[in-house]
């Protein structure tokens, strides 16, 4: 037997149309099918938290409906069972808009599932915590938390699954989580089984990203062409109960899937490819092997696993200061040297007007705005021709007096900067930082919640 995952999203803001071509495939497969919905990072769950703090009816996944509007009546209608971490911050929230939403649709009995225990917030002093490797900064207080969840794993979507849930609805649970609970739910592995679990984890990591793997962040032209690119195909993955597994897309879409493709987010955020450690199961890469079998068809055999971790990692935002930023424009001839010239202007009114600890930071876009700090600019990039330059400044303090002082420096170059400045945008915003920690795996509490019907609460 064959399991079939597909997945409609890789992260928060991602394409809302790509989930209708890969139901369209998923209802032709005569095997049991599952679609995910793969939208957190660890800041999208923070500002998640911070708006439920401002809307307790609020939290979970802001483009929701519109991913699951294409699609949610054929999944319930041929048990294609979703599972999203789409409720984010308060998944009861994103359930009720599912229920509303499949209400419509004339489903109003469907079955969902959420699945509750991973905000620790509340919590943080009854954790016996260890930092992440490399982390150190010390657990915040409670009043600078802004977020804290565990990292849970797929044991609790499978749970609901065995209850009967047609949409599996969570907060933090780990990515690959998503295609690991109904790749074991109907191929019933053991838990302890942790070679299959690791190719079950190894499918939901190929395919967490979305078109990651199938030629979007792959794009380098003249590099690596990758053709069709605004009807990218999203990626699916067929996983057999002896944790053979194929990646794929849905035939006449955009995009690619080739050895290269699938080799490239293999490796993506893997720290040591003989343990890449998930809540489920830890993964040993070493001896897996790659073969494209066809057009958009490539094999991943070999992988093997080791016991799941005895902590899970949890990730703490919390607030830190403030960060604001700045632009200004100038284009037409000598652009170049106009926006130098507002550049070291406005560094040394900085200077003159803040204090020390100020941390700036200052880009010529067009010339120098991705790398940091400007000795490259003097060598290799002295474009003296470019003729639209924005000059953009960026600043962090604990204070939002001075975050807003500094922007005003690069408001007033309008009339006391160099001439032709204009454009001007100025934005401000609580800075949020993140650390990560471990906790015994038994403190963590998953709750399975079944709702059956638009009436159950």
């Amino acid at each position: 037997m064959t399991v079939v995952v597909g997945c409609g999203a890789g992260f928060s803001g991602d394409r809302t149309d790509a989930a209708r071509p890969l139901v369209d495939v998923l209802m032709s497969y005569d095997a049991p099918r599952a679609l995910m919905f793969e939208t957190l990072g660890e800041r999208t769950l923070a500002a998640a938290q911070l708006r439920r703090i401002k809307d307790p009816d609020s939290g979970d996944e802001p483009l929701l409906e519109e991913f699951l509007s294409p699609v949610l009546s054929d999944c319930l209608a041929n048990h294609i069972t979703i599972l999203g971490n789409f409720g984010a911050a308060n998944p009861d929230a994103a359930r009720r808009r599912i229920q509303q939403l499949a209400k419509r649709l004339g489903h109003s009995q469907a079955c969902l599932a959420t699945i509750q225990g991973d905000d620790v917030r509340d919590r943080l002093h009854e954790f016996d915590w260890l930092a992440w490797e490399g982390e150190k900064r010390a657990i915040s207080t409670l009043e600078q938390v802004v977020a804290a969840n565990v990292y849970l794993g797929a044991d609790a979507l499978i749970e609901a699954m065995t209850q009967g849930a047609q949409v599996v609805i969570t907060g933090r649970v780990a990515d690959p989580s998503l295609a690991l609970a109904p790749i074991c739910y109907h191929h019933d592995w053991a838990s302890d089984d942790w070679d299959r679990r690791a190719a079950g984890a190894l499918a939901g990591h190929l395919i967490e990203c979305g078109t990651q793997v199938t030629g979007g962040y792959f794009a380098d032209p003249g590099v690596k062409d990758v053709p069709g690119m605004a009807s990218l195909g999203y990626p699916l993955v067929e996983v057999e109960r002896n944790g053979r597994l194929v990646v794929t897309k849905p035939p006449g879409t955009g995009g690619l899937v080739t050895e290269q493709t699938v080799k490239e987010q293999l490796l993506y955020e893997i720290h040591n490819p003989s343990a890449y450690i998930t809540p489920d199961v830890v993964i040993d890469l070493e001896h897996v092997r790659i073969k494209q079998l066809a057009k958009d068809r490539v094999e991943v055999t070999g992988v093997r696993g080791k016991p799941s971790p005895a902590r899970l990692k949890t990730t703490v935002s919390f607030l830190a200061g403030y960060q604001g930023e700045a632009e200004i424009s100038y284009a037409g001839p000598n652009a170049f040297a106009r926006a130098q010239l507002a550049r070291e202007t406005l560094r040394q009114r900085l200077s003159l007007r803040c204090p020390a600890d100020l941390r700036a930071r200052y880009d010529l876009i067009g010339v120098s705005s991705v790398f940091d700090g400007d000795a490259h600019l003097n060598t290799q990039h002295r474009n003296t021709t470019a003729s639209d330059i924005r000059l953009r400044l960026a600043v962090e303090h604990a204070e939002k007096c001075v975050v807003e002082r500094a922007t005003q420096e690069l408001l007033a170059l309008y009339c006391c900067g160099p001439a032709g400045g204009g454009g001007i945008r100025r934005h401000h915003t609580q800075r949020l930082k993140t650390a990560s920690y471990l906790v015994p795996r038994q403190q963590a509490a998953p709750v399975v919640t079944l709702h059956k019907g638009e009436g159950d609460e």
